[in-house]
């Protein structure tokens, strides 16, 4: 009978003792004194203790949020220059760099004198079905004029994208007639193979700009059209590409090499050796291979080249690479913000660590690209020997050196007049940029006669475009009577590669600009060696 009474009271009993400790733990929890409560832990940080004070004491109201970020910041700054956070503001935008793809209206725009013109239109984007052109200026978003005063880049795209199948109803000058054009915003693929065509019958070109979350889908759709176009031999050209996600490196180097061959490997104090093979036959095991690099190609590009490197595979040209060999991980946090902490190193299959030192803080880790200019290394292949790592010996006998970056096979230097960096800061003037896009809408007829950007590089006279350009200049207190005659044809190639990008877009561009590159000369003369 007892135990029966027990039965029927004892889930009773359980309740109270559960409400009864609720209460009391609730109480000692909120305890705000001195004295901690019960249930206090001892482990609690002096930065949360700190937080917590300025919330609790403060004399005025402070914004904990920002603080919190502030103080993220200043501990990512103590750990090596590629561990970053980013405020919820700045994550959508940092995702949507590796995501290729972006939630917008699907134009390019440039601002030419404080007016936002319309430079491109993405064919059946979104833009392209509301009834955009070329040349259309850009008035008013929804009910935020863009005239009257000037706007940042950031800020404009903040008035054009929105969430996908929203509305924007847009303002626009079309030569001396306005208009009102409804766009539904969708998904705009961000490509990152820039550039795929023939450079010979046998021969193939494809440009790789980053390592995004649809570069390897890119790549093998390039490579699959080029061998239709006849490839034998590939120059992949890796030049300013900094990097993205690996795995999309691994696979690519996947698809050249053969076997099970280890293509990386990542480790790290907190993380366990992890090595990634080849897993499947590749697309293009044989065959001639060049890969270009320069000093802006890092992180996964750097990856890339050191396996095909170590493995014989390609002959690495240009300059010596960045120098990153820390793998980053990106980690939530609970207020919308992320960081990307770096938590390994990778090391190439011969285990070489290519990543610089970065003891000297930030800002000379940043800087020493200019150094290495400054000091001659980019101009002479004598002083790109310079290594501070480990060397290492390939099966093909080459030596190949751990530490710092990836040497290339075959050195290029870079222009050793200072012509190239001249053209660049001119080029770097929004004036150029004005010129070029208003040359392409007075002379859209007589561009739209050439067929293909080939054509075009070999065909088009420059006369009257230097006539005019000089003109322009004029206007623009720019003289271009000092530059000499190599300077003169240098900047008359990359104005034609701007106009080509405008009817070819970016395999247009890189069709122009290559006809006279010194380092896909190099390229083609290994591959017909």
């Amino acid at each position: 009978m007892v135990n029966k009474k027990l039965q029927v009271w004892l889930p009773l009993i359980l309740s109270l003792v559960m409400i009864v400790g609720m209460f009391f733990g609730y109480q000692l929890h909120d305890q705000t004194g001195s004295k901690k409560g019960f249930f206090s832990s001892n482990n609690q940080s002096s930065l949360q203790e700190a937080l917590d004070l300025i919330k609790l004491k403060y004399v005025d109201s402070v914004h904990i949020d920002s603080l919190e970020g502030k103080a993220i910041q200043e501990m990512m700054a103590e750990l090596d220059p590629h561990s970053v956070y980013f405020p919820p503001q700045e994550l959508k935008e940092a995702n949507e760099d590796l995501a290729g793809n972006f939630e917008g209206i699907g134009v390019e725009f440039n601002v030419f004198n404080d007016t936002v013109n319309v430079v491109y239109v993405i064919p059946g984007g979104p833009s392209d079905k509301a009834g955009f052109h070329i040349g259309d200026k850009i008035l008013k978003v929804n009910d935020s004029l863009l005239t009257g005063r000037t706007f940042s880049t950031d800020d404009i795209k903040k008035f054009i994208r929105g969430e996908k199948r929203s509305k924007a109803v847009i303002r626009i000058l079309r030569g001396t007639q306005e208009l009102t054009l409804t766009v539904t915003r969708g998904s705009i693929p961000v490509p990152s193979v820039n550039a795929a065509y023939m450079l010979n019958k046998t021969t193939g070109y494809i440009k790789l700009d980053k390592f995004t979350e649809t570069s390897y889908q890119e790549f093998m759709q390039a490579m699959e059209t080029l061998q239709k176009q006849g490839l034998q031999s590939l120059v992949f050209d890796l030049r300013g590409n900094g990097g993205g996600l690996m795995n999309e490196a691994v696979d690519m180097a996947d698809e050249f090499l053969d076997g099970n061959k280890l293509i990386v490997y990542t480790q790290g104090v907190n993380s366990e050796k992890r090595e990634y093979r080849c897993k499947r036959p590749g697309l293009f095991e044989k065959g001639k291979l060049v890969v270009l690099v320069d000093e802006l190609s890092a992180s996964a590009s750097e990856v890339l080249a050191g396996a095909l490197q170590d493995w014989c595979r390609a002959t690495i040209v240009g300059r010596r690479t960045f120098g990153k060999g820390l793998v980053q991980e990106q980690y939530p946090l609970s207020d919308g913000s992320a960081i990307r902490l770096t938590v390994a190193r990778y090391y190439t299959p011969l285990g070489r660590s290519i990543q610089r030192s970065y003891q000297k803080g930030k800002k000379v880790y940043m800087d020493e690209l200019w150094q290495r200019y400054s000091n001659g290394e980019l101009l002479s292949a004598d002083s790109n020997k310079v290594n501070n790592g480990k060397i290492f010996i390939t099966n093909c006998k080459d030596t190949v050196y751990g530490g710092d970056g990836i040497m290339p096979n075959v050195f290029v230097p870079i222009d050793t007049n200072g012509t190239q960096q001249k053209i660049n800061k001119l080029l770097a003037d929004g004036s150029f940029s004005n010129f070029v896009y208003t040359y392409y809408l007075q002379h859209r007829q007589q561009l739209d006669q050439y067929t293909t950007a080939t054509d075009f590089a070999s065909q088009f006279n420059s006369h009257d475009l230097w006539n005019e350009l000089q003109g322009y200049a004029v206007k623009d207190s720019i003289h271009l009577h000092t530059i000499n005659d190599k300077e003169k044809v240098l900047l008359l190639e990359r104005l034609k590669a701007l106009l080509a990008r405008f009817k070819w877009r970016n395999t247009g561009f890189y069709q122009v600009l290559n006809s006279d590159d010194s380092a896909v000369k190099k390229a083609l003369e290994i591959i017909t060696k």
